[in-house]
């Protein structure tokens, strides 16, 4: 999450690569690239990577290079960036049995022969639980998911007709997918409490870590706060341990949890970007909103958390000021209307000033709490270290957050991640309850 931050489409490296494990195989022409896992035997494009993740447990899951992923994703501690300009089509093999209780896509439990059902949701991943070969698949797309989808479905093997049209969808699943109750799952986690008032350090990353780490951080290190990103057709990095347990478990130890939601980003391209229309952008800010809150539930977020919408930096102010503006501004007020407050993550030359010169006109339609990136070293959320005018009243109070230094590695308790470091000064309880207000261009 930088201003204008796009995962680097350079090189990983080649130990990430197939050879696969004993249980797989692989073999393909120019044209394609076939690999058997644990009985499906799947095609692939061959310019697309394939990624043992039993053998590098380290790998990312990325969602910006087409990619095969075989086995259960290990701590993904090569990941790094927020957000991406292009989503590619990507596919996830791993054994349904210890498969992660996902909250923030949907899965769908198929059964018999047939294709392989759609699923919508505006961060463009779905997981189906493929009972028959006992493989959970996820599916991630930048468009349409047509294509990964028919691969999946020509898989042969167990699987090769694994999936068809009488699907059960639900939100999340259990710790064995394959004994899912819909009921519940539509019903919810109990909602929990994640945001205590925090005055101090925190840090973001592209993937939640591992419950391990997060306990030696929570003891080792000087965070206080995490942002997590719960969804958005932007976003860099699947989220494989990103469930209900794992937010209720990090409220009990005290974090203070930053739900971000990576939509539609200020720049020209037909799946991530921002529409320059600020009609449309208004609209798509509802849309946001209305993604943020499913996956907030899901994640068992109770209502009043802030959530909030990471939107990159942007050159072209006078292009893009007025769509920004809409977007946030319409974020905010659906938001409000289902039951929580909202945030924004901007860059402090182009989106911060963009919200501050319009603040007036629709105060009660501006974000509840103002992050700001500006990568000065300052862990300080004062006016000057956050792009806003000297003494200005706007998001004064305890409504503020600074990302004051990107993309590093930082080790704690022996663990290292890669981070973003902010100074947060955020307190929900001096927000009031969520307004409705309206938005600007609408």
């Amino acid at each position: 999450m930088v201003p204008i931050r796009t995962l680097l489409s350079g090189l990983l490296g080649a130990a990430l690569l197939i050879p696969v494990q004993p249980s797989a195989s692989a073999d393909g022409d120019a044209d394609g690239r076939t690999v058997d896992y644990r009985g499906m035997r799947v095609t692939v494009p061959g310019q697309w990577r394939v990624v043992d993740l039993e053998r590098n447990p380290g790998a990312c899951l990325r969602l910006d290079l087409p990619t095969l992923y075989l086995g259960h994703a290990g701590t993904q501690g090569e990941c790094s960036g927020r957000a991406v300009r292009r989503r590619a089509d990507t596919l996830h093999l791993e054994p349904l049995r210890g498969a992660p209780a996902r909250a923030d896509i949907p899965t769908l439990t198929v059964d018999g022969p047939g294709g392989i059902p759609a699923a919508q949701g505006d961060s463009r991943e779905v997981r189906y639980a493929l009972r028959g070969a006992g493989v959970m698949a996820t599916v991630s797309y930048g468009g349409a998911s047509d294509a990964v989808r028919k691969m999946l479905a020509r898989a042969g093997g167990p699987a090769g007709g694994t999936a068809d049209g009488r699907a059960t969808a639900h939100g999340a699943a259990s710790a064995d997918p394959v004994s899912v109750d819909p009921a519940s799952a539509v019903a919810g986690p109990k909602p929990v409490r994640a945001q205590e008032p925090v005055t101090g350090a925190g840090f973001d990353t592209c993937t939640a870590p591992t419950q391990g780490a997060m306990d030696g951080w929570r003891a080792a290190s000087p965070f206080g706060a995490v942002g997590i990103y719960i969804g958005g057709r932007a976003r860099a990095c699947a989220q494989p341990r990103l469930t209900a347990d794992w937010v209720r478990r990090q409220a009990g130890a005290g974090w203070h949890l930053m739900p971000l939601w990576v939509g539609p980003q200020p720049w020209n391209n037909p799946a991530t970007g921002l529409s320059p229309d600020p009609s449309r952008a208004n609209d798509e800010g509802m849309e946001a909103a209305e993604g943020a809150v499913r996956a907030a539930r899901s994640l068992g977020l109770a209502e009043g958390a802030v959530l909030y919408n990471d939107l990159e930096n942007y050159t072209d102010r006078t292009t893009w000021d007025p769509p920004v503006v809409a977007y946030l501004t319409a974020w905010t007020v659906r938001l409000h209307e289902l039951g929580y407050r909202a945030g924004a993550y901007v860059a402090a030359s182009s989106g911060a000033k963009a919200l501050s010169e319009h603040h007036d006109q629709a105060p009660e339609a501006m974000p509840d709490v103002l992050w700001v990136a500006s990568w000065n070293g300052k862990a300080s959320v004062a006016d000057t270290d956050t792009g806003l005018p000297a003494g200005t009243h706007r998001w004064a109070g305890r409504r503020r957050a600074h990302q004051y230094r990107g993309d590093h590695d930082a080790t704690y308790a022996g663990v290292t991640i890669n981070i973003d470091r902010s100074w947060v000064d955020v307190d929900p309880g001096t927000l009031g309850g969520p307004a409705q207000g309206r938005p600007l261009f609408s």
